[in-house]
């Protein structure tokens, strides 16, 4: 998008030194103006400090939250509209003149993007400077952007009242042309704004405490200012929407690469530092990778365009040599047989030679101190701010899952905010009865103790038709959830999930029972991982070391019921999800009977892990077209 100018150009301050304050907060989803309000009190803030800051640059989708899926087009701003709010609220502060960038949803050409705006408030020369467009909108794991927004078309500097600016949004920075496009165009400075979900809890002793994620974009960021010897200001969301952390810790870096700067993780926070302009010049003549860049880049672009035409097949290009490249399609035919799709498939399956490298290291391994923060914080997002309860429900079971569960609300909720529940049946171990009240002791939590036996009994005689263990077990744990369920009602508290990833993806669970509750900590970490966080939080050992059990059936245990190790099917589940073959997984020292066991229990468990399915008759199906995030 070309620079909209609003007044006149801008004023030159001729300034040397800029302070850059960023500032992360969690966003009220799908609430411009409450968000809007937020800005208006950090201007507030501004206005009241000695040494206000030259320009305030806060973080992607800063005004409605990022996940809104279909929602984008009921918030979606026109620029200038937002730049008239932003001005009104700025005098209405009396906060002195400043420059700011900000990520929002943006209306604009009868289209809708994902954009970052930057604008001048204040003085003589007010005005919209510049609007980005997301050029790269990622369609992968997570993420669905494509389908919502278009893309934006330019990446570009632009005059601000220090000096030459460039911003990027989020995935833009994840290739390293639009740094480099924006640093020949003159950018001193690169704004990133980004709502980048955390993910990763594997220890890293570079980034102790960080997401792994978070530790990544640290990387690139700092990678990137170094190379082109720009200051580059990173602003992250902070919290939760629908269980998809925002971690925060924006950063500033300067041009030699190094963080000047850094906000916390998981929290609100503005954090600010004075850059100096002219460290600029020393970085670029100590390290003139810059001016390297810019002498070669014609030459670098005509290999860029042959490679694009080689790429999608646009002309025949000559090689070096001067003898013409052979395309794709003249040099390997492609078969398209009934046994060649076979053979693809098998391959699959198999993989290839390089395909049976697994990663080093123990790739279950968390910081665990890192997890407790992680999910504490989770709970208190979840429940608090965006549920609106102040106390939790949860069947506690004298099992680590649920006790787990209970230190983690605890902690989060405070003692007193919590309920745990004894459900027992008149055939449970005694053991589970008091492994649960060791847990509501230690903690000092509420305790109530609703026996089931009557409603289970009762029913199970009601068909007429002889009871099963199976069946009696899938009723057990169904009572559990109509008494949690009808516990929440009662004592207004949200009931809280204590099923683990483990037993989610190999199908352990009675469907609409133990995967009912509407949050649930712990459903991401697998058994072993689960345990690794019990030990750390201090869960009782008689707990923690005791075989894992549902306890529906007299003697039973997971393992046996698995026929296999927690410790093996969890590696075997996590090399499957991240994509490596049965073949992979077998050089990795697993039994192909081991492979096989775990796979058949994934892939005939999808089922339990979805909603029911429903006929589609229209083009407004729930789910399918009409898409709205679980806390729109």
């Amino acid at each position: 998008m070309a620079v909209v100018n609003i007044g006149a150009a801008p004023v030159s301050y001729g300034m040397s030194a800029i302070t850059l304050a960023l500032c992360q907060f969690r966003p009220t989803k799908g609430a411009p103006g409450a968000n809007l309000d937020r800005i208006e009190q950090l201007f507030r803030t501004i206005a009241a400090t000695p040494a206000p800051p030259n320009v305030l640059v806060l973080p992607e989708t800063i005004l409605t939250g990022y996940f809104l899926e279909g929602g984008v087009r009921e918030h979606a701003l026109e620029s200038s509209a937002l730049f008239a709010e932003l001005e009104l609220r700025h005098a209405r502060a009396e906060a002195p003149p400043l420059e700011i960038c900000l990520g929002f949803y943006e209306r604009g050409d009868d289209r809708h993007y994902n954009s970052a705006m930057w604008a001048a408030l204040g003085g003589s020369d007010a005005g919209i400077r510049h609007v980005h467009r997301k050029v790269f909108l990622p369609t992968y794991g997570v993420f669905d952007e494509e389908r919502f927004i278009d893309a934006g078309r330019d990446v570009r500097a632009f005059p601000t009242r220090f000096g030459r600016a460039a911003m990027l949004v989020c995935e833009d920075m994840w290739h390293s042309i639009t740094p480099a496009i924006a640093a020949v165009d003159g950018a001193q400075l690169i704004a990133v704004v980004a709502a980048s979900p955390a993910r990763g809890m594997v220890p890293d002793p570079l980034h102790p405490g960080q997401p792994n994620s978070l530790a990544r974009w640290e990387q690139i960021a700092r990678d990137s200012a170094m190379e082109h010897g720009v200051f580059l200001a990173l602003t992250h969301l902070v919290g939760f929407e629908g269980g998809k952390g925002f971690p925060g810790g924006s950063m500033l870096i300067g041009p030699d690469g190094e963080v000047r700067v850094r906000a916390p993780l998981f929290e609100d926070a503005t954090v600010s530092h004075t850059c100096d302009l002219d460290e600029i010049a020393r970085v670029r003549s100590a390290a003139p990778l810059l001016a390297d860049l810019e002498l070669r880049l014609p030459l670098m672009m005509e290999s860029m365009e042959r490679a694009r035409k080689r790429r999608f097949g646009e002309g025949t290009p000559t090689l070096e040599n001067g003898t013409k490249a052979v395309a794709r399609s003249e040099a390997t035919a492609v078969s398209t047989s009934a046994d060649d799709f076979g053979r693809q498939l098998d391959r699959s399956r198999t993989g290839s030679p390089a395909d049976h490298r697994l990663p080093t290291g123990d790739s279950l391994a968390i910081d665990a101190e890192l997890a407790r923060r992680w999910l504490v914080d989770f709970l208190r997002d979840e429940v608090v701010r965006r549920r609106r309860f102040g106390r939790v429900v949860i069947g506690i079971s004298g099992g680590v899952d649920s006790a787990v569960v209970a230190y983690l609300a605890a902690e989060a909720l405070g003692a007193k905010n919590v309920v745990g529940v004894r459900m027992p049946y008149r055939t449970s171990s005694p053991e589970s009865l008091a492994h649960a009240r060791l847990v509501t002791e230690s903690l000092g939590i509420e305790e109530r103790t609703v026996d089931i036996s009557g409603a289970v009994d009762g029913y199970a005689s009601a068909p007429g038709l002889p009871s099963t263990p199976a069946r009696l077990g899938n009723v057990m744990a169904r009572m559990r959830m109509v008494t949690l369920f009808d516990l929440s009602a009662a004592l207004d508290a949200l009931p809280l999930g204590t099923g683990n990833k483990s037993e989610r993806l190999l199908g352990y669970f009675t469907w609409h029972a133990d995967d009912a509750p509407p949050v649930n900590p712990i459903g991401d970490l697998f058994k072993t991982q689960v345990w690794a966080l019990a030990r750390h939080l201090g869960v009782p050992s008689a707990i923690v070391d005791k075989p894992a059990s549902a306890d529906l059936i007299a003697g039973q245990t997971d393992e046996g019921d698995f026929g296999l190790r927690y410790a093996r099917a969890d590696a075997i589940l996590e090399f499957t999800l991240r994509g490596y073959s049965d073949a992979a997984i077998h050089a990795a020292g697993f039994t192909a009977e081991e492979v096989a066991l775990v796979r058949k229990r994934l892939d005939s468990t999808h089922w339990k892990r979805k909603l029911p399915s429903v006929a589609m008759v229209s083009q407004t199906a729930i789910g399918e077209y009409y898409l709205r995030p679980v806390d729109y």
